[in-house]
């Protein structure tokens, strides 16, 4: 009897795993409410990304200024991304904005783009602004290849993403993506308040490769992060629970710890102001199946100050710890996260990924 109950069991487990691959994968296929522009395109041509699949467009529709440039040849050894072949240039006028239709109430991940190219010929990389409609989004220095992300919920059905000509060379722009996230994560205080990515890493990375869309249903982009004088941990098995903030299997697959179990794990940032303030997403998975005498539990502090404990990670199982909506990070020149293990816990802490994010004031109206 016992042996059929087991097998039983095994059997709906295994049907089961089968079932939640299906939905995973057929959701990590799905662009839905994906906008992925191309700028300078030409208005005829779109294309699916090789790497990526993601279905990009021609920006001729958004936009009725500016001039379309293909950027010069970079080599036979480098391979420059579909997307960025084409830049729209801004020669005329001091400001030109995009107006691109959106599902307002809805929260978008926004990420503009920006690869120079020489597609002017004069390598002279520009510097200008980017705005998002009368609020100042950020400064592009266009000497390397850039990307600036934020996470908004536009009020208006459109936004209106601007390059600003500040006198130091002629604006562009390389592609605009916005990713449709769900309304309970990246909560802040006030609908003013926006995200700005700060960092995005995956940590204990053993690839060294950057993780996108299909693994990342939201498209957010995961940088390799390598610690040096730490243990790397890994599995091969995919998560089996999910969280809302959906991090990629193959990000919550790798995972660090400390090479002496009493050590904590720390990090630290430092701040451009004193007044910033900052949201911590910290991302958890057990990598390794622990033996019945073994236990992991840490408690997680910021600049000595408790923040969030004990951590438990359970095994395939994607956790996040994240700040408070009301309290985000402020008030520092330096900011150390400290992950040390609890006095009953026979292992050390692990962290899988982490996400910091700064709070950018977009006070003015989208229609100013």
């Amino acid at each position: 009897m016992k042996k059929t109950m087991m097998g039983t069991l095994l059997h709906f487990l295994s049907v089961l795993l089968g079932v939640l691959s299906i939905l995973v994968l057929v959701q990590a296929q799905d662009q839905s409410g994906f906008i992925s522009i191309a700028c300078g395109l030409p208005e005829h041509l779109n294309f699916s990304s090789n790497s990526t699949t993601i279905n990009y467009i021609s920006d001729a529709n958004f936009i009725d200024t500016g001039v379309s440039n293909r950027i010069q040849p970079i080599g036979n050894n480098i391979t420059v991304l579909q997307q960025l072949e084409y830049v729209r240039s801004f020669p005329n006028g001091v400001k030109n904005c995009y107006k691109i239709n959106v599902t307002n109430g809805t929260k978008y991940l926004i990420r503009a783009s920006f690869f120079y190219g020489n597609y002017d010929n004069l390598n002279e990389p520009p510097q200008f602004d980017l705005h998002f409609g009368a609020n100042v989004w950020d400064t592009i220095n266009a000497s390397l290849y850039r990307t600036r992300e934020i996470i908004y919920t536009p009020s208006q059905d459109y936004i209106q993403p601007c390059l600003v000509n500040t006198g130091n060379g002629t604006p562009f722009i390389s592609t605009i993506e916005l990713r449709p996230l769900n309304n309970t994560i990246y909560v802040t205080d006030s609908p003013k308040s926006v995200l700005s990515r700060f960092l995005r890493l995956d940590i204990g990375s053993i690839t060294n490769l950057q993780y996108r869309y299909k693994d990342d249903v939201y498209d957010r982009i995961w940088a390799p992060f390598q610690w040096d004088g730490k243990k790397n941990l890994s599995t091969n098995n995919d998560l089996l629970l999910q969280n809302n903030h959906k991090p990629p299997s193959i990000v919550m697959s790798t995972a660090v710890t400390s090479v002496n179990a009493s050590a904590p794990l720390q990090f630290y940032w430092d701040a451009d102001d004193v007044n910033d303030q900052y949201y911590l997403y910290l991302y958890f998975n057990e990598v390794e199946e622990l033996a019945a005498s073994e236990t992991r539990a840490f408690n997680i502090t910021v600049n000595e100050k408790f923040w969030y404990g004990p951590v438990i990670p359970t095994y395939r199982a994607a956790y996040t710890v994240y700040s408070n909506s009301a309290t985000p990070l402020t008030g520092a020149a330096r900011y150390q996260v400290s992950l040390s293990k609890t006095e009953n816990s026979s292992l050390p802490p692990i962290l899988n990924a982490v996400e910091i994010y700064k709070i950018k004031d977009f006070s003015e109206s989208e229609t100013a």
